[in-house]
């Protein structure tokens, strides 16, 4: 459950909110004369008349009206343009036409751009009078604002395909179908407007018109306030609460989308104690808000707007690639929303950029370093970025996972309706932050900012590492559990980020053409570590129950001559590796914090992006500044593969800022340090201090697996007498033969060494457990294989 103190944090802002902000929300008053369409002389807006002193008289006329269905006595014309109407896959009205009908078209006689605002069919028993007016665009058609295709215009043109859809069925279908979208048939405040009957959001002929959401001749009770002509609320007023519709504190699009009720209300977008930063005067301005609006209640205008620029998809606010300000058209860029707020240099809300700024500053992440996910449009192999969720889970049609539209929107790692800051997914975490838990005890449950996201889970039908040994089929995970949400694996959710990370890092995505690296932009460049493609990671950090602990194995993909003492390891990020403190026979100092401590070693899971993201400092993979400092996530790095810290064949003795030595000791590792690990026997309780003292430095690559997700032989160690199918060879070969030179054969080796004859058990390694196989290799063992023959390493580079 929610923590008491946070509750009572709620309770206190709901009665202050009720005590000096009272909820009951301002009469809307029929007075067009004191609105914008007033066009008359006595108009107070920029467009007004030179001399026509009639008000009702630019739209109603009582005699020689246009033949217009229901159209209330129409003094205009209708516009005879054909339309480009608003569509998306995840769209289910499957009736919007390309000629809007009902009132909207009459709304579009003006808004459109294509009829004069003057152009009027009777005045003072004339035909097809032009009303002369100012303030009007060229040849007096409503003027375009910002410009015609940015955001901040009313005049829509014909392409409509950035503006809210129009003259839709709305019904109980629609509803059902879609799931976050209220029912007209249960819910007294949406349905068709008829005598005597006049709901808040009045369907015509069970469709939505612009008149549902807008009423022309109304303002509110203060003058000074502009509610754009809408019905209900522009803006939040009151603490969201999830469940039915409240007129007085929702605003107007909860009138229509649930969004789930509570998981939205409860959201990192819509919680007054998280969502409490303000609008800056100048963008505040710009977008005709309230001076100081707190976030939560700019509600879903912070993100969308029901006339958006041109070119964006979603309603999403400022969502494409123009480089104006504000923007004019361009392509879909969906990260371009989300900058708006998640970056240092957005100027919208007041202290962004700042130190004590609790927003995270994706964009620099994106932007600036050396690899970076392939969010832009340029980054992508294809010609056209095509980026389509089918459903309010945000999932996305599968057929768009293809080699040529590799990409990745900030929607397919979150969902920003249902987002929360706290650690764990489910809301249950007294703490409220903007990622996991990464402190003793480390799991791999979803923090907050992964709820409702969707992803796979793998199913397994061998425990064999091979590269081509696909998991039988993946478990989609979808949804939103609620507050208190199980995190069982078995839940239809999400529970944990690998899922989110394996629907595209794995076959279920490529199948079995893996993508190359430096397909797409920000990525790392093919041949660095000898990678030139992507690998399977659900066969990587598989965690087979049986390899659990110190087991010998026949079936971990290493050839039966080395299944003695001999198991598969993974990195503990689909789950533990059961290997403990006492199995390792190594103390508990090798590892950083959270990752050291008697009782987590063995026990305890981690999460991808506790390696990948930006750059950490020297020995922590906690992100710089802390919870407010830069984000954790695989956004973008300044090292290869989006990692916290560099990965090369020279990771080892001077490198104490690299991957590795983010959780593993350097001291203990790379130097003669001292300590005991698994890697110990009678020689010397720690081997891996033992041969950097000898050689007089010490390399990962030359005895572990360059691709550390997980592997076919324990402690992700190579071994060069049993080379397999994931170096294209036999089970079995036998490589670097009667040479000093490092074996490299990516993706796995990378300037590799070691061969192993028998493997030991933790602690109990002797000499003898290493050399050569026999022929082609030398033959040689122990020291005088190290040392002394054709295929020492006494010297490696």
């Amino acid at each position: 459950m929610k923590s008491n103190m946070k509750l009572q944090m709620r309770i206190l802002f709901t009665l202050l909110m009720i005590f000096y902000h009272p909820l009951n929300v301002a009469e809307r008053i029929s007075d067009i004369a004191n609105t914008r369409h007033n066009f008359s002389t006595s108009g107070t807006g920029t467009v007004k008349a030179s001399e026509e002193s009639q008000i009702c008289v630019f739209c109603h006329t009582p005699h020689h009206s246009e033949s217009i269905p229901n159209a209330p006595l129409w003094n205009r014309k209708a516009s005879g343009a054909t339309y480009t109407p608003y569509t998306s896959n995840s769209i289910d009205a499957n009736d919007i036409a390309a000629t809007p009908g009902g009132s909207s078209k009459l709304c579009l006689s003006c808004h459109d751009g294509t009829i004069a605002i003057g152009s009027v069919n009777v005045l003072n028993a004339q035909s097809n009078v032009n009303i002369n007016l100012t303030g009007t665009g060229a040849g007096g058609v409503m003027p375009s604002g910002a410009g015609d295709t940015t955001g901040f215009t009313r005049k829509l043109g014909t392409d409509l395909g950035n503006d809210h859809p129009i003259s839709f069925t709305y019904n109980s279908v629609l509803a059902n179908t879609d799931g976050e979208l209220r029912n007209p048939d249960i819910e007294a405040h949406i349905g068709n407007r008829v005598a005597g009957n006049t709901p808040l959001v009045p369907l015509q002929d069970n469709q939505l018109q612009c008149t549902s959401c807008h009423d022309p001749h109304i303002r509110d009770s203060d003058i000074g306030n502009n509610i754009k002509f809408l019905r209900l609320n522009r803006f939040q007023q009151g603490i969201p609460a999830g469940g039915n519709f409240s007129a007085a504190n929702d605003i107007v699009c909860l009138a229509c989308h649930d969004k789930l009720g509570q998981a939205w209300s409860g959201s990192a977008h819509a919680d007054p104690l998280t969502a409490n930063e303000t609008y800056t005067t100048a963008a505040a301005n710009q977008r005709e808000f309230a001076l100081n609006l707190p976030v939560w209640k700019a509600s879903c205008l912070n993100c969308h707007d029901t006339h958006t620029v041109q070119g964006s998809r979603r309603l999403l606010r400022e969502g494409t690639d123009s480089l104006s300000t504000p923007k004019t058209g361009g392509n879909a860029a969906l990260e371009e929303a989300c900058y708006t707020c998640h970056s240092a240099t957005g100027g919208v809300l007041n202290g962004q950029g700042g130190g004590l700024f609790e927003v995270p500053d994706i964009k620099t992440d994106f932007t600036t370093g050396l690899t970076h996910m392939p969010i832009t449009t340029v980054d992508q192999s294809g010609i056209d970025e095509t980026h389509d969720v089918v459903d309010a889970d945000l999932v996305e049609n599968k057929t768009k996972f293809n080699l040529s539209n590799r990409h990745v929107e900030c929607t397919d790692c979150h969902n920003p309706h249902r987002v929360t800051k706290n650690r764990l997914f489910n809301n249950t975490s007294s703490t409220a932050a903007g990622t996991h838990s990464h402190v003793s005890g480390h799991t791999n449950i979803a923090s907050g900012v992964l709820r409702g996201s969707w992803g796979v889970e793998p199913v397994y039908g061998s425990n064999r590492f091979d590269p081509t040994n696909f998991p039988v089929s993946y478990i989609v995970k979808r949804g939103d559990g609620g507050d208190g949400a199980s995190t069982q694996l078995s839940s239809t959710h999400i529970t944990r980020e690998y899922q989110i990370c394996l629907k595209c890092h794995s076959d279920y995505a490529y199948g079995s053409n893996p993508p190359n690296l430096g397909d797409t932009g920000g990525n790392t460049s093919a041949g660095t570590n000898d990678v030139s493609e992507y690998t399977n990671q659900a066969i990587e950090f598989q965690a087979p129950l049986s390899h659990k602990g110190e087991v010998t194995t026949l079936d971990s993909g290493a050839s039966s001559s080395y299944s003695t003492n001999n198991h598969r390891s993974w990195h503990p990020v689909i789950d533990n590796t059961g290997r403990t403190l006492a199995i390792r026979n190594a103390n508990s100092e090798n590892w950083l914090s959270p990752f050291n401590g008697a009782a987590n070693v063995g026990n305890q899971t981690m999460y991808c992006s506790d390696c990948h993201g930006s750059n950490t400092g020297s020995g922590t993979s906690a992100p710089s500044g802390g919870e407010n400092g830069n984000a954790w996530g695989p956004h973008g790095s300044s090292n290869n593969f989006i990692l916290k810290g560099g990965w090369s064949q020279n990771t080892g003795t001077g490198n104490s800022n690299d991957l590795c030595f983010k959780c593993h000791d350097f001291n203990l590792y790379a130097t003669r340090g001292g300590g005991r690990s698994g890697f110990g026997g009678s020689k010397d309780e720690n081997l891996h201090s033992f041969h950097a003292d000898k050689i007089g430095h010490l390399n990962c690559s030359w005895c572990h697996v360059s691709v550390p997700h997980g592997w076919k032989n324990k402690a992700f160690l190579v071994n060069l007498n049993d080379v397999g199918l994931e170096a294209g060879s036999a089970p079995g070969t036998q490589v670097r033969n009667n040479t000093t030179a490092g074996y490299t054969n990516g993706p796995y080796y990378n300037n590799a060494f070691l061969k192993i004859r028998s493997f030991a058990t933790s602690g109990n390694w002797e000499e003898t457990n290493c050399g050569s196989a026999g022929t082609p290799g030398n033959g040689e063992i122990g020291r005088d294989w190290m040392r002394d023959s054709s295929e020492n390493c006494a010297n490696p580079p």
